[in-house]
């Protein structure tokens, strides 16, 4: 199988690659496995000096490597950069901290001695998106490198380049190459390495069928998992919030990375009374905005990833309109080549309308209004996702007792959700299972073993 590099802002072929089948695919797993236990006893001072080492490569070649995922994903160069930047961030908090999550805790009971030590697993798949090609990747590897885990990366099709890039990083910041390796093969193989007996736990962020799939196969072989999926986040103004600042950042929330985000707010609940103001505010940033060129700096939204995703978002807006939602702007593409759409503003959205119940994965803005905070939260909760959450009011303590009844993993106030390396991230619901990120994801993938010891 060939996999294809394809430039979305120009629909041009920059490179192609020879894939793996699964007999070569599961050979070079066998080979890492096999050298397990020389990265398990390697010291930790040693794993922690790599990883100071990967955030300086990623620094110092962060151009070359933002350049990469703007051509082959079409994220606007300034937020490619900013994206390698964040794995540089993450490279620092864990190089300093992890020491301190991975020792041992002794515990006071009435034995001679216990404690608990966090020992490794062994072979980690990370089956990993195109979105934040880089990020997704290093957000999951690095802690479960640090805990002393191998990791094999089998990363979204349409990013080839980004995928073996990854791996050269990690090479050529002192890594041994059986630590992490990126195997270009196709969705079926990658299942098929789920069930392989050299895979002992798997990380997927991906979309919710993909997700079952893969809970289902590595529940049937005992395998632990974790799963980051799909999200239909609420963005919840309530009457009492600042309109300028929580229009602005709505916008914000939805059209970075041109909405191509599981974390993006999709969903704006807003309470009767304000949606009239709310909503011509907004229209006024989305006005702002330029559509165009992802190389560009002054670029604000790029194009949409994959043509399929482009027929999606149109095909989402006109069931819309067609069943009475309004555009209030935007609403199409803006012409030429590329996979661009306008940033799109709809009102009028009902529960009949797929803008209100699916995730929609592009830079589309459905509108809700409310009775009162009540039914928002009602509103809010309605989906099977649970990812994240931001609730909008000049009342804190109002907003955080709303966000206790929010059904997500991540609620943040007066702020757009967004992933922090010293906080933990995850969802409930279809949005998944496990956690990312601060002390909890760095203990997803090892054995919490407790070890008791009395006289004789």
């Amino acid at each position: 199988m060939k996999f294809f590099s394809v430039n979305p802002a120009t629909e041009e072929v920059m490179a192609e690659f020879e894939g793996m089948d699964y007999r070569q695919a599961s050979a070079a797993l066998k080979e890492s496995k096999g050298r397990f236990h020389e990265w398990k006893n390697t010291d930790i001072g040693e794993k922690l000096r790599l990883a100071e080492a990967l955030g300086e490569r990623l620094l110092g070649r962060k151009n070359e490597l933002s350049r990469i995922v703007t051509d082959e994903m079409g994220k606007p160069i300034r937020e490619a950069i900013a994206e390698i930047e964040k794995c540089a961030l993450l490279c620092d908090y864990y190089s300093k901290s992890a020491k301190g999550f991975l020792e041992k805790e002794v515990i006071d009971t009435q034995n001679k001695k216990s404690y608990i030590t966090f020992e490794p697993l062994g072979l980690v798949l990370g089956i990993m998106p195109w979105n934040f090609p880089f990020w997704q990747v290093m957000r999951f590897a690095l802690p479960a490198m640090i805990a002393g885990n191998l990791v094999v990366l089998k990363h979204a099709s349409n990013v080839p380049r980004c995928s073996l890039k990854i791996q050269e990083i990690f090479a050529d910041s002192g890594f041994p190459e059986f630590v992490f390796r990126s195997l270009l093969v196709d969705s079926s193989a990658a299942m098929r390495l789920v069930e392989s007996d050299h895979v002992d736990a798997v990380s997927l962020t991906g979309s919710t069928s993909a997700g079952m799939q893969v809970a289902s196969i590595a529940g049937k072989n005992i395998k632990k998992c974790v799963l980051e999926l799909g999200g239909s986040d609420p963005f919840i103004v309530l009457e009492d919030a600042d309109i300028g600042k929580a229009a602005s950042n709505a916008v914000d929330a939805r059209m970075k990375n041109a909405g191509q985000s599981c974390i993006a707010a999709k969903r704006f609940i807003v309470v009767k009374g304000i949606e009239s103001e709310f909503e011509d505010t907004l229209v006024r940033n989305l006005e702002k905005l330029k559509v165009g060129n992802p190389l560009e700096e002054s670029t604000d939204i790029g194009p949409l990833a994959k043509r399929d995703i482009l027929e999606d978002v149109e095909r989402k807006v006109e069931d819309a309109r067609t069943k009475g939602a309004k555009i209030l702007f935007g609403g199409g593409r803006p012409g030429g080549r590329g996979f661009f759409y306008q940033p799109t503003l709809l009102s009028g959205i009902k529960d009949n309308m797929e803008v209100y119940r699916e995730e929609v994965f592009g830079p589309v803005m459905p509108m809700i209004t409310a009775e009162d905070e009540r039914e928002a939260v009602r509103i809010a909760n309605g989906t099977p996702y649970g990812l994240g959450a931001s609730i909008w009011s000049s009342d804190t303590e109002k907003a955080e007792r709303l966000a206790r009844q929010i059904e997500a993993g991540n609620v943040f106030v007066n702020t757009i959700v967004k992933s922090d390396p010293k906080l933990p991230f995850g969802g409930v619901k279809k949005s998944g299972y496990g956690r990312e990120l601060g002390e909890f994801g760095i203990r997803e993938f090892v054995n919490i073993k407790t070890v008791v010891v009395n006289s004789q």
